[in-house]
């Protein structure tokens, strides 16, 4: 996420670090599933033992961090606060305009759902939900739809939903109208997809020693993956409208890592590219948010030329010596590493930030 959202310029993005423009997929729309999916695989880690010490407790602790997770997010809209004037002067930022959803609120909504599902009924309330989840949006989007589109921007019965329930000067406005993708009707399937990493979670603890694991994890994979091409003929495969084709298709190859990972995560914390999945992994909630108010802040800073310090490192640093999409990705992996310097820092000495 931080490599996708910190470019050297959005006018030369990398090909393969681009979302698809509407229908179909890249590589970097697996991203954000793949997060949802790990989100449920560690819940399946964390939860049960949470669930022991009573409901009162269980209830009170996802919704601590739901909250949690949610008002850094919002936080993270609103920054930095401030913005300059037509006059050059600073002035508070119209809290009329903030966008009120965005990644950390869909995952704290995910999350939080997903776990009261899984604390009142464990795995069979959690494979029942996913089958509602996915059937009901997949319905709601047919049935409710507000043009003859159903899965066109205006078509799509969620952007009604959003700007009745958020305001339409409350939602993403980078398409054109306000919409929202990652708007409260959207997250409906999103809640399945933590569901279906918890069952996968549940699946590889209880079978964690059996030699035909990988294979099953395979051909699990497989299976869905074959269903979210079935299905695309009639629901487009979709990241912006998180389509149950798009859930069941990045689910599978989410699976399909997992199954090919395995082997290497036993020797992994030896290796160089283990060390620094570890760094990340161990503050992701706090290097996330890091990238999202650092720039947001330099973007403050105005330079003699007019130009903010990441423009100008960009221009002066990376413009000059390559073609502008590989600048824009070299610079982006530049960022990436320096992030990754500091969470090595904090892991290092023990310095960790959770909710």
């Amino acid at each position: 996420m931080i490599l996708v959202n910190n470019p050297g310029s959005w006018d030369h993005l990398y090909s393969p670090l681009a979302h698809a423009a509407w229908h179909g997929w890249t590589l970097t729309d697996l991203v954000f599933p793949f997060f949802l999916f790990a989100v449920g695989y560690s819940m399946a880690l964390t939860l049960p033992a949470l669930r022991a010490a009573g409901m009162t407790a269980y209830g009170s602790r996802v919704l601590r961090r739901t909250l949690a997770i949610f008002a850094i997010g919002l936080l993270i809209n609103a920054s930095p606060f401030v913005r300059w004037d037509e006059v050059g002067q600073l002035v508070l930022r119209d809290i009329d305009a903030l966008r009120i959803m965005g990644v950390l609120q869909r995952i704290a909504l995910s999350f939080g759902i997903a776990a009261l599902i899984v604390g009142w009924g464990d795995v069979r309330a959690a494979v029942a939900a996913i089958v509602v989840l996915l059937l009901g949006y997949w319905w709601a989007c047919v049935a409710l739809a507000t043009s003859a589109d159903a899965y066109s921007l205006e078509g799509f019965f969620g952007t009604s939903v959003d700007r009745l329930v958020l305001g339409a000067s409350h939602l993403y406005q980078g398409e054109g109208v306000p919409f929202d993708p990652e708007g409260l009707a959207s997250t409906i399937p999103a809640i399945a997809q933590v569901l279906i990493g918890y069952v996968a979670g549940r699946w590889l603890a209880q079978r964690s020693q059996a030699d035909d694991l990988p294979w099953a994890l395979m051909a699990t994979a497989v299976v869905l993956f074959l269903a979210a091409q079935w299905w695309s003929t009639v629901l487009p495969i979709n990241k912006k409208l998180w389509t149950p084709s798009y859930v069941l298709l990045t689910s599978a190859l989410a699976l399909a890592c997992v199954a090919l990972l395995r082997p290497w995560l036993a020797f992994s914390s030896r290796s160089f590219v283990g060390s620094v999945c570890t760094d990340f992994g161990r503050n992701a909630l706090l290097i996330f948010t890091l990238s999202g108010l650092l720039p947001r802040f330099l973007n403050l800073v105005l330079l003699p030329d007019g130009s903010t310090p990441l423009r100008y490192a960009y221009r002066q640093l990376y413009a000059p010596w390559f073609d502008p999409p590989l600048a824009s990705l070299l610079f982006a992996v530049t960022q990436l590493w320096l992030y990754w310097l500091l969470v090595r820092y904090f892991n290092q000495r023990g310095w960790y930030w959770r909710v």
